[in-house]
């Protein structure tokens, strides 16, 4: 990426998945964790929540209480900013797929799609947002522009957000959520932990053709 460009010409080049290394485990570069009593409550929860352990989650299992703090302060964002679970996905999947972090683009475009279809989340995850509502192409864009040049952003930015329905608090609000998931997305993709294959046999298609970068998918019988 380079600053000179406009974001919309700065995300989805160069798309590719990372080759596999066979000598990294599918949960990344770090030891496992201690399976302390914080960790299995983290594990439990993605098998409630998800169906499996996600790899993700044992890079977590370093921190779990930072975990347990971080998706707090995201509920709370989502709260104060008034975003219901489309305009999440909108927000989730324009940033995820800006910083092309597969984790986040398979499950919250998979998310997206029972919302607006999957063709339309596909649309959102190659930056294209016409399908949408006003309001949530004003979301998408203020994602990308987050997660592709933060300093770029000008008033007119902000002013699109206004013009769609948010208030100054709810806009402090917005860019919270997306820069705490750009966080989660830095600290995933950074430490090497591979999609789980289960979270893309439950993309549906059009999402899964669509996330074509980032780290390779775990094989099916990985651990997780």
């Amino acid at each position: 990426m380079t600053i000179e460009e406009p974001v919309e010409a700065q995300i989805h080049r160069g798309r590719h998945r990372r080759p596999a290394d066979d000598d990294v485990p599918d949960t990344g570069f770090l030891a496992p964790p201690e399976r302390t009593a914080e960790v299995e409550a983290l594990f439990a929860h993605d098998l409630e929540n998800v169906g499996y352990v996600m790899n993700l989650s044992h890079a977590w299992g370093h921190l779990p209480d930072g975990h347990a703090a971080l998706f707090a302060l995201l509920g709370r964002a989502a709260e104060a900013g008034g975003l219901g679970f489309r305009q999440r996905g909108v927000l989730v999947s324009a940033a995820a797929s800006t910083l092309e972090d597969p984790h986040c683009a398979l499950a919250w475009g998979t998310r997206l799609a029972t919302e607006v279809g999957e063709d339309a989340a596909a649309a959102v995850l190659r930056g294209e947002d016409l399908d949408l509502p006003d309001g949530d192409q004003a979301l998408a864009r203020w994602a990308r522009q987050l997660a592709a040049d933060p300093g770029g952003a000008e008033a007119d930015d902000v002013q699109a957000l206004r013009d769609a329905g948010y208030d100054d608090a709810q806009i402090f609000a917005i860019t919270l959520f997306v820069a705490l998931r750009i966080a989660f997305s830095t600290v995933n993709d950074a430490l090497g932990a591979r999609p789980n294959a289960a979270a893309a046999e439950a993309a549906p298609p059009a999402v899964r053709e669509t996330v074509t970068y980032g780290r390779p998918i775990a094989a099916p019988d990985a651990a997780g």
